[in-house]
């Protein structure tokens, strides 16, 4: 195997492999190193592939039991097959891995299995599993290593009762109850899965709200509409402490009068957070530094303090997002090509993907207000749209903020059926610098859920809703 190269990625991650196809792309001599036997990094293998997977099959088997009678489709006995709803996520996750694979040999790009190190800043000792260790070299690199979960403090997940989301997505019985630690877009998603199957499932977050990073609205009515499906929320509470019995595990937590609260779950899942990955990188034998949190730190076009090294995706600062890395990887790659690439930071969308969706962009009503910036609100529930209507899926709404002066559109909030794919057109629409008046004047089509958007846009201009 050739061990010199042009570009060699660490890491096969969303950030990782798609670094290495665009590099292979501009002509140049490209190798990826993963630690696992498989490609795809914590999204494809523990992360986002699976957990949709497990969504899209909780939410069938969600909806067969409490709407399909009212669309007049009698069901007199179903049952759930908790082994083959794993057994589809995960043949659902080979399939991926199998892309990837192929997508590699499409490229020419070298596949390296091992942990990679360096030993400066133009070259790397790969170890492998069975104790061999090959020195590799390259003219550039791309670190794409990604994050793990974190935990708080005094507290060991034991990745036998006390989990994360990884040990979650792969439980081989149905657990009776689960306590999840974190109401943020992890929690809520592993929350919706294991109660839509019938687990007694609750929350425990410290802040005021469910998804706290997102619009306050969003998480105030996804806290309604996850409580009207069965889910206990407790907000402003504090963990104490969490103790594996064997069989099951004791939570304590402080409420927010200061009382502490014990109960007892089969599981307690830990969703606070991920923190950037580097451990066993070796970077003290390069100038590469980390900042206060862990995270490389990178310049404005995602190099290290070593020009030839860049870094991107959840390993720097920012949003830790699959397309987030992704749009990083292409410029990291294009950098080197000598091209000027550009990211829209402001307009990478945040999605939580329970159900009903959420979906965000751009500025929150919070920021707004805090950035002393005026403007006006358009909001349109789905309730009264038609096509929401005829399928049963009427809770939630869109809500857009727009400039006051020239209703430029500052940003745009959702929660509602589809709102995952509804934000691309508020992102389309924000690239290109439109206006609430250009967003309601597009044609839609009629019944749609994207004519929330239109009428939410209406409103914001002052033009008024149209009844659908």
């Amino acid at each position: 195997m050739n061990t010199t190269f042009d570009i060699i990625v660490i890491g096969s991650g969303p950030g990782g492999y798609a670094a290495a196809i665009r590099a292979s792309q501009l002509g140049y001599n490209t190798a990826i190193v993963e630690k696992y036997s498989a490609l795809g990094g914590t999204c494809t293998n523990v992360g986002c592939i699976p957990s949709k997977a497990l969504l899209d099959s909780t939410e069938h088997y969600y909806t067969a039991k409490h709407k399909f009678a009212n669309h007049g489709i009698a069901i007199h006995s179903m049952e759930l097959n908790f082994g083959q709803l794993m057994k589809r996520k995960q043949e659902v996750v080979k399939q991926n891995v199998s892309g990837l694979n192929f997508l590699m040999k499409k490229n020419k790009i070298t596949v390296i299995e091992g942990k990679a190190s360096f030993i400066n800043n133009k070259s790397i000792r790969v170890h492998t599993k069975s104790g061999e260790e090959k020195q590799y070299n390259s003219s550039y690199f791309i670190i794409a290593t990604g994050s793990k979960p974190v935990s708080l403090p005094g507290i060991n997940i034991d990745k036998n009762r006390i989990i994360t989301s990884t040990e979650a997505l792969s439980l081989t019985e149905k657990p009776a109850s689960m306590i999840i630690i974190g109401g943020g877009v992890i929690g809520v998603e592993m929350a919706s899965v294991f109660s839509r199957v019938g687990t007694q499932t609750s929350i425990i977050e410290y802040a005021d709200s469910l998804i706290p990073a997102m619009d306050k609205e969003l998480g105030r009515e996804l806290k309604k509409i996850l409580s009207k499906q069965g889910i206990d929320i407790m907000l402003n509470h504090k963990l104490q402490a969490v103790t594996n019995m064997g069989d099951h595990v004791h939570v304590s937590y402080i409420d927010k009068d200061g009382s502490v609260i014990e109960r007892e779950a089969d599981y307690c899942l830990i969703t606070v957070g991920r923190k950037a990955y580097t451990k066993g990188l070796d970077l003290e034998y390069t100038k590469i530094a980390l900042n206060e949190k862990g995270q490389i730190q990178t310049n404005e076009f995602l190099q290290t303090a070593e020009e030839n090294i860049y870094a991107i995706g959840d390993v720097i600062q920012g949003p830790m997002l699959a397309h987030k890395a992704e749009e990083e990887a292409i410029f990291a790659a294009e950098h080197i090509h000598g091209q000027k690439p550009h990211i829209h930071y402001e307009l990478i969308p945040g999605v939580v993907y329970t159900w009903p969706e959420v979906a965000s962009v751009g500025k929150s009503e919070e920021q707004l207000k805090s950035d002393n910036i005026p403007y006006r609100i358009g909001k349109f529930p789905f309730i009264a749209s038609g096509r929401a209507r005829a399928a049963m899926e009427a809770d939630g709404f869109v809500k857009v903020l727009t400039g006051t002066k020239y209703g430029e559109v500052l940003g745009v909030h959702i929660i509602g059926p589809r709102a995952a794919d509804l934000i691309a057109q508020a992102v389309l629409g924000m690239h290109y610098e439109t206006t609430d008046e250009d967003m309601f004047r597009m044609p839609y089509a009629h019944p749609t859920y994207s004519e929330a958007l239109k009428e939410s846009f209406l409103v914001a201009s002052g033009q008024g809703a149209i009844n659908l």
